[in-house]
């Protein structure tokens, strides 16, 4: 979903300020075991720092090593900005799903909530080209999924009220003619995605026969009926006496 060619600028800067931390630390801590460590010999304190300097130039040197390293690699290819939009378009529309799904799952549309995901992910799965019947299909599904969508959250809204109705007659008469109407169209919807793909793999298999094997096909039949009549015109042999 990221840019390949953002994320590696950023790891390669992230990486090029650990190394100049690390350097400075490390010419710090050199610098202030230079300064401090007597020259009559070296006591505790002495020692441990040292050691902080000694370690802090490896660890400085291994971080510089690994900036090369990653400066040495093919910097990627930027990724398309429209590629990137369509990716994170998706990603929120499934995040709000995810949330509507949540919060519709303990109503009567839930089961029929989670039906038309279903539907909808395997509509999305499909290899549907651009142009032609293709185009349409993928149109129309948007547009279904869109009212069921919203017929199912005004279900569920009734839903709610239901027991803030005193006599629960035309508000539940209304809320169930919502929820089979809602179901009605799950599944008109769930058909929809089969004729897709139905119309998909015939599609495919067309696309797949290959002109070239039938001429050689029939290029060997006329051959064959060649040879058949040259035999035939071949005179038969005289039995000799």
């Amino acid at each position: 979903m990221f840019d390949e060619r953002a994320r590696y600028g950023r790891r390669l800067r992230r990486s090029r300020r650990a190394a100049r931390r690390w350097s400075v630390l490390a010419g710090v801590l050199v610098g202030a075991t230079a300064v401090l460590t007597p020259y009559s010999g070296m006591g505790l304190i002495d020692a441990v720092w040292s050691a902080a300097a000694g370690g802090a130039v490896v660890l400085a040197g291994w971080r510089w090593a690994d900036y090369r390293s990653l400066a040495a690699q093919p910097v990627p290819t930027a990724t398309d900005t429209a590629v990137i939009a369509d990716q994170a378009r998706e990603v929120l529309s499934r995040l709000r799903r995810h949330s509507a799904r949540r919060r519709l799952r303990h109503t009567d549309v839930g089961p029929g909530w989670r039906r038309l995901d279903r539907a909808t992910d395997v509509l999305a799965g499909l290899p549907m080209r651009t142009g032609g019947p293709a185009e349409t299909v993928t149109l129309e599904a948007a547009a279904a999924e869109s009212a069921l969508r919203d017929l199912a959250r005004r279900a569920a809204g009734l839903q709610r009220a239901l027991p803030y109705d005193a006599s629960h007659r035309s508000l539940g008469q209304t809320h169930d003619a919502l929820v089979a109407e809602f179901e009605h169209g799950v599944t008109a919807y769930e058909e929809l995605v089969g004729a897709a793909a139905a119309y998909l793999a015939e599609e495919e298999r067309t696309a797949s026969q290959q002109p070239s094997l039938n001429h050689l096909t029939e290029t060997t039949e006329l051959l064959r009926g060649i040879a058949e009549g040259f035999v035939e015109l071949r005179p038969a042999s005289r039995p000799t006496g």
